[in-house]
């Protein structure tokens, strides 16, 4: 059996990793740290929780022990897609080199630039960073990527499903062509093996399971269920959710429970509180100190459950975790491995729950022509759906707003005797027309087309024949049979220039009527 002594290591890093607790290290570790310390590119392919961290930690230490890094000029390099994986490899770093003299910075999103740029500017030497925000750096002039010596690419497939691949491409192209590379991923897809072909060299390829296996330590269980009604899924979800939290009682010591969507993650984590669970939510949209502090609370046990988005899914090492639920199907099938694959680690025994509705059919297939196994199936639990307006609260306002786009009733699907309690709803113009109006002032001033003809005569005769077919023609509904007087008059504008022509006659020394004539 293979041990750490036998792998030509640092002793420093030795003695670090005895005093971690490690003696024997994992399949990946055995077989890519030697190549790493002969200098080789690596290409590492393994499932998550496998070890593959220290695969590249301990022989970068080993490496880098002689030698002294410049200002803003880094010795090494290890890119991570998100900023958990980068602070995990950071801490791992930390733990191992920690009998050395090796420095090293840390650059991530939601972090001040100025902390980060005094570590860059005494020179480092490993920057672990995520791609975004290494390229800021750069591109600010206040970092050089000419003297990396070790270029690690952590989780690559991650890269690739985060859209990250254009980034490394153009950080590759910015070190130089001599240093060594390492390159670890579950899964490879075809871009992923483009890269390795333009920018590894005659890399010694290492694959210690086959490719997107789960681990044989988790027991799978897939609950499949039909909801009531289309618009009730998301709530009855929640209920099944809890009936499966409730049913593995003390078993359950904590969890994680993977959302799709970043806006479910919120309400899941909000239900679960409501219902007396110990819940935490944690995605991308949080920022950084509430996410640091919520996977520090799950670490040390004060949050039970943590409702994450995939940006927990990858990468995390928390041994203890007994359960994984995924209250979504991802849709990315090689997402299935890397979420269940939080639960069984080490050698632990661990279950994953996996909730799918019939709309989930073609997700699921895709992930089990991946795993090339069928997933077990489970009994759904007895649920009950809570009916308080804060727990359906989302499918109550997407339905109204369903309704009200659509112009449809919902009273009609009640049914007839809630009809009968609920208030009706008249609109305004028709109790108008229904309710009798009340009897107007009487109002005794004769109307102008009973006065005396004397006073008509007096009017233009168009005004006359106006109120001649207003007597003859029924009133006009909507406006009644009293029209206002100003929109029966006829305005003229007469000009009376005498005035202004006799002005202009005396001031010109003429008479006015000469000035008229003009």
């Amino acid at each position: 059996m293979t041990t750490f002594s036998d792998l030509a290591l640092d002793p420093r890093v030795l003695t670090a990793v005895q005093e971690a607790g490690y003696e024997t290290p994992t399949p990946i570790q055995a077989q890519a740290i030697p190549h790493a310390l002969a200098g080789r590119d690596v290409l590492g392919i393994a499932q998550t929780g496998t070890g593959k961290t220290a695969s590249f930690t301990l022989p970068m230490i080993t490496l880098l022990g002689r030698g002294r890094a410049k200002a803003r000029m880094p010795r090494s390099l290890v890119l991570a897609p998100t900023r958990e994986l980068a602070a995990q490899v950071a801490e791992n770093f930390d733990t191992y080199a920690k009998h050395t003299k090796l420095t090293k910075a840390l650059l991530i999103g939601g972090v001040a630039f100025g902390e980060q740029d005094k570590l860059i500017d005494r020179g480092v030497d490993v920057l672990i960073a995520t791609p975004g925000r290494l390229l800021d750096h750069h591109e600010r002039g206040k970092l050089l990527l000419t003297g990396v010596q070790i270029m690690v690419v952590d989780e690559a497939d991650r890269m690739l499903d985060m859209g990250f691949i254009p980034d490394i491409e153009r950080i590759f192209q910015l070190t130089p062509p001599g240093r060594q590379t390492l390159f670890f991923s579950a899964t490879m897809a075809p871009e992923i093996e483009r890269i390795t072909k333009t920018f590894l060299k005659d890399p010694a390829k290492i694959e210690v399971a086959r490719q997107a296996t789960a681990s044989t330590t988790i027991d799978q269980q897939l609950i499949a269920f039909t909801p009531s009604r289309k618009d009730r899924s998301f709530a009855e979800k929640r209920a099944v959710l809890r009936a499966l939290i409730r049913a593995e009682g003390e078993g359950c010591t904590n969890a994680i429970i993977f959302c799709n969507r970043k806006m479910d993650v919120d309400v899941v984590a909000k239900s679960l509180k409501q219902h007396g669970f110990n819940a935490a939510p944690i995605h991308g949209d949080l920022d950084q100190s509430v996410r640091t502090r919520t996977l520090d609370g799950f670490r040390d046990g004060s949050v039970t459950l943590l409702v994450a988005s995939d940006v927990a899914a990858r990468g995390l090492d928390i041994p203890s975790v007994s359960h994984v639920f995924n209250f979504d199907v991802p849709s990315h099938p090689e997402d299935y491995v890397h979420r269940i694959g939080r639960t069984g680690r080490a050698g632990r025994k661990g279950r994953a729950f996996t909730i799918a509705t019939p709309s989930d059919d073609k997700y699921l297939a895709a992930i089990e022509s991946l795993v090339k196994m069928p997933i077990p199936r489970g009994e759904v639990p007895a649920f009950e759906v809570s009916d308080s307006p804060r727990e359906t609260g989302r499918d109550d306002r997407r339905g109204k707003d369903r309704d009200r786009r659509s112009g449809r009733d919902r009273n009609r699907d009640r049914p007839a005797r809630d009809r009968a309690e609920a208030p009706v709803s008249v609109p305004v113009a028709v109790a108008e027309v229904a309710a009798p109006a009340a009897a107007p002032a009487r109002d005794d001033r004769p109307r102008r087309e009973d006065r005396p003809d004397r006073l008509r005569e007096d009017r233009p005769r168009e005004d006359r024949r106006r109120d001649d077919r207003r007597r003859d023609d029924p009133p006009v509904v909507g406006m009644g049979d009293h029209v206002p007087d100003f929109l029966l008059r006829s305005f003229r504008l007469k000009i009376d220039m005498s005035a202004d022509l006799a002005e202009t006659a005396a001031a010109e020394d003429q008479p006015a009527d000469q000035s008229a004539a003009d």
